[in-house]
């Protein structure tokens, strides 16, 4: 009897942590979107987010637990940039000591589409819940991934290009099932065409620097604001 007793008591105890455990993750996904700014880092210039151009972003999350969450998304935005108070040569690789006759200005501006997918890591245990589950309806994330940048318009041919973004956020739980945040990631880019224009003077290599995979290519920051919605309820297996 008290084997049996000992047994169901076991048996009890795996139970109630296979439900705690099961209800931490009540939804598995999230759908929404966020809207922003974006600004471009490269060779016409560019700081923290100078020259804003409008950002939208469609997202998609899928919560492995509450601290590991994959995400895709596809934002849409437009860059611009000039080199304005920049010496940039008309030919960079010309014999003299300067580098070649100084351009005029040059301005550019083009509309970018960005498609990927990043590992999200929450630092805190993220979700609702009775207090005893440690549970925290804020926490902020770090994110990195990869993704495709391709960019429009301008009056130059389609640019495309890999993007490695790297970036931080915060997320809270309005309700439930509602969650807003903020994000700001910079993309790396292997494209050093995104700024084209159709000026003499090219903005790809304008001081004749040896460009490798990731070096001396345009770059451009994201920042936005973003509302999701949890779908995708957890499968709950009741035994009677």
């Amino acid at each position: 009897m008290k084997r049996l007793l000992a047994i169901l008591t076991a048996c009890l105890v795996v139970c109630a942590a296979k439900a705690q455990e099961g209800d931490l993750l009540e939804y598995q996904q999230e759908i929404g979107g966020g809207v922003g700014i974006d600004s471009y880092l490269g060779d016409a210039g560019g700081g923290f987010m100078t020259h804003p151009g409008v950002l939208g972003t469609l997202i998609w999350r899928r919560n492995l637990n509450q601290r590991m969450v994959i995400k895709t998304n596809a934002a849409f935005g437009r860059i611009s940039g000039n080199t304005e108070g920049q010496f940039v040569p008309t030919d960079a690789l010309s014999h003299s000591a300067e580098g070649g006759a100084a351009a005029a200005p040059i301005h550019f501006g083009r509309n970018i589409v960005d498609v990927g997918a990043q590992f999200e890591f929450n630092f805190l245990a993220y979700g609702v819940g009775a207090g005893y589950k440690g549970l925290s309806r804020w926490t902020p994330y770090l994110m990195a991934g990869a993704g495709v940048t391709v960019a429009l318009g301008g009056g130059c041919s389609v640019a495309a290009g890999l993007n490695i973004p790297i970036g931080l956020g915060f997320r809270y739980k309005l309700r439930k099932r509602l969650n807003i945040g903020l994000e700001w990631s910079v993309r790396f880019t292997t494209n050093d065409r995104l700024d084209d224009t159709p000026d003499v003077t090219k903005l790809k290599d304008p001081l004749g620097i040896t460009s490798g995979m990731f070096k001396n290519k345009d770059c451009y920051q994201m920042l936005f604001v973003f509302l999701t919605y949890d779908i995708s309820p957890k499968y709950r297996k009741c035994n009677n």
